[in-house]
């Protein structure tokens, strides 16, 4: 047994001097030359890496994006009756974000990215509704330039309340090179009847869960 254990500890020392040998003898090149080797493998595995983008100031101010208030919310109520157990379905214009790019004589691209909220109240049946909203492009505080409407399917699955993005894309033609876009504004809104914009409009709202268990607290104000 002891004969055996000299063996193995020779055998152990025997190959820590032959690791230690190899070690010496490969040199400072040859481990420059193996990192560089094992760089070389780990950055064909990558992704390939895109170039950064340059950028570029557009050629003046981007167009004013606003949400218009007489159209911010969508509140439907049963035969007219400003109640929490009278509400159907609901939604409301949460916020916008928007940027442009425009140079030289090129028309403005507006993107613009619309966060709604939107509910279903006692009154509102179906699981899935499909609400409306526009977006008007505008001579800032004057004349409509043109409008534009979109569809917002909904599907609630079985809840109250529902959240959903989505993007547009707006182009404004300039008439020359020297137009600039803080001539314009892009208003948002809901496609709401004359009583919602009125209703909108004297300042009275719901919470987008109305008449629900959850909402504790008195849904008009």
């Amino acid at each position: 047994m002891r004969l055996a254990t000299a063996a193995l500890a020779a055998f152990a020392v025997l190959a820590s001097a032959t690791v230690a040998s190899a070690q010496q003898s490969s040199g400072p090149a040859q481990r420059q030359r193996e990192r560089e080797a094992r760089d070389q493998a780990e950055e064909q595995q990558r992704a390939p890496r895109l170039g950064r983008l340059r950028a570029v100031p557009n050629a003046g101010p981007c167009p004013f994006v606003k949400i218009l208030y007489d159209a911010a919310r969508y509140v439907e109520l049963e035969e007219g009756r400003t109640a929490a157990s009278a509400v159907g379905y609901t939604g409301e214009i949460e916020g916008v974000t928007a940027g442009c790019a425009y140079q030289s004589d090129e028309p403005i691209t507006v993107q613009a990215n619309i966060l709604f909220n939107l509910g279903r109240g006692p009154q509102a049946g179906d699981d899935r509704r499909t609400y409306r909203y526009w977006i008007a492009v505008t001579e800032r505080n004057e004349a409509v330039l043109a409008k534009e409407y979109f569809d917002l399917p909904v599907d609630f699955d079985g809840q109250r309340t529902a959240s959903v993005e989505q993007g547009q894309t707006v182009v404004i033609p300039r008439a020359t090179a020297e137009t600039s876009g803080g001539n314009f504004e892009v208003l948002i809104g809901f496609d709401v009847t004359p009583e919602m914009a009125d209703f909108n409009r004297s300042g009275s709202r719901f919470r987008i869960n109305a008449g629900t268990a959850s909402a504790a607290t008195p849904p008009a104000e």
